[in-house]
């Protein structure tokens, strides 16, 4: 008690929770506009690599940081606009559909990086984000310019979906698309809008790995964050102030994990410690979803004038 304690004392442990946390909450912002749309997007692991893989290129070939930003999160939503045409437009299996973008953005993003960089051992490195230090907030002044645009993106969202006509359109589309039909929307529009939207966030997510968190492109090093994210949605209730908690939540069992792997005075054996933030995170996951109220047109094929 007296090492966790000592743990949770220290300013550089929440500075690691906040760090680990920033990609979880684009990704889990991206699922949650796809899931409130009405339609699963399983494509996040394989566009967090390709965001991070494209946005890390553009940095390297010269462009700015936002620049590089800005290039993930248009990968991203290209990889949406391909998701959204095969499950929205041809209403195939949203399941199949997003495994198959996975596989097919990760893919792309490793054939790229042999392509370019063939006799290349060890990953060339770029200039990432530095840390906000004049910002004078503990923490906070720790972390990077795209923590804080993670954490004004979560308020943001919220009013944007429960407080404008076109966040409603969003939901009404996710809840009742013939309803929605019947009030003038376009139903495939919508729906097409929000997977592009949500696929550029997690475009995001990938590039803060290799724009923040580190300064090259690995092979594995979304190392599963993106079916945590799908996870966390369900966790959150399809809220984002929920998201933004459910996030926090595993990055401190996480980081937790790390820092009593490092304190070396525990005899278990360390694949416990790994272990420890998604078996608390799947009995919170299982506490919560018995609750959950989930969207009632999720992953439900929608066809003009059917009913």
């Amino acid at each position: 008690m007296t090492e966790l304690l000592d743990i949770l004392a220290q300013p550089a442990f929440w500075v690691a929770v906040l760090r680990i946390a920033t990609p979880l909450i684009f990704g889990t912002l991206g699922v949650l506009l796809c899931e409130r749309a009405g339609v699963l997007n399983l494509g996040i692991e394989g566009i967090m690599v390709a965001g991070a893989f494209a946005g890390w290129l553009g940095v390297y070939l010269g462009l700015p940081l936002w620049g590089g930003v800005a290039v993930a999160a248009l990968t991203g939503a290209a990889f949406g606009l391909l998701h959204a045409a095969l499950t929205v437009g041809l209403a195939l299996s949203q399941h199949v559909a997003g495994l198959g973008i996975t596989l097919l953005a990760t893919a792309l993003s490793y054939y790229g990086y042999r392509v370019s960089f063939p006799k290349v051992n060890t990953p060339p490195t770029i200039t990432p984000f530095a840390p906000m230090e004049g910002l004078g907030i503990p923490v906070l002044s720790a972390q990077t310019p795209l923590t804080l645009l993670a954490l004004l993106l979560v308020p943001a969202l919220a009013w944007w979906l429960y407080r404008t006509p076109s966040g409603l359109a969003l939901r009404m589309v996710g809840e009742n698309p013939q309803a929605a039909e019947g009030q003038g929307l376009s139903v495939g529009r919508t729906r097409t809008a929000g997977i592009v939207a949500g696929s550029a966030l997690m475009g995001v997510a990938g590039s803060f790995l290799t724009l923040s968190a580190f300064n090259a492109f690995f092979f594995n090093m979304v190392n599963g964050r993106g079916w945590i994210c799908v996870a966390l949605v369900v966790f959150a209730s399809w809220r984002p102030g929920k998201a933004l908690l459910g996030a926090l939540l595993f990055a401190f069992f996480d980081a937790l994990q790390l820092r009593l792997q490092q304190s070396g005075g525990s005899t278990l054996p360390y694949q416990l410690y790994l272990m420890l933030p998604y078996a608390l995170s799947i009995l919170a996951l299982v506490v919560v979803a018995r609750k959950a109220s989930y969207p009632q047109a999720l992953m439900k094929p929608y066809r003009k004038g059917e009913r």
